[in-house]
């Protein structure tokens, strides 16, 4: 069963997309997609920018058929000390309801529309 999807994951997508601009892989602006490091099953880091890239759905469906491909990728975009990070943090443990899903939410919209208002000077901020 897929995992339902809300406006905290619909604005946090639209925020990584926005941040990275094109497929980290390889550079086109066509269809892109938000690719989980960790997937979206793990909580404490669904929505941390740091667990997520932006990716064309080429790339991505390739890179989740082949997860050490995409680690190995990933450590070298982000070096390995990155990696470790985010291990750590993967391994938390949080427990969401709606009004937390509704301020993550809130929470990317604005950091959406601030880089809207001013893509060159934002600064990306993560809300966890």
């Amino acid at each position: 069963m897929p995992i339902k999807r809300d406006a905290a994951d619909m604005w946090f997508s639209k925020v990584v997309r926005a941040r990275d601009g094109h497929c980290m892989v390889c550079g086109t602006t066509e269809n892109l997609d938000c690719c989980h490091v960790y997937g979206r099953r793990n909580k404490v880091v669904r929505w941390s920018l740091d667990n997520a890239i932006t990716m064309c759905r080429y790339h991505h469906r390739q890179m989740g058929e082949n997860p050490a491909l995409f680690m190995e990728m990933l450590e070298d975009l982000y070096g390995p000390g990155h990696m470790e990070i985010l291990h750590e943090k993967a391994r938390g443990v949080m427990k969401t309801n709606r009004e937390l899903r509704l301020e993550i939410a809130k929470f990317y919209r604005e950091q959406y529309r601030a880089w809207e208002d001013n893509p060159e000077g934002h600064n990306w901020v993560s809300y966890n």
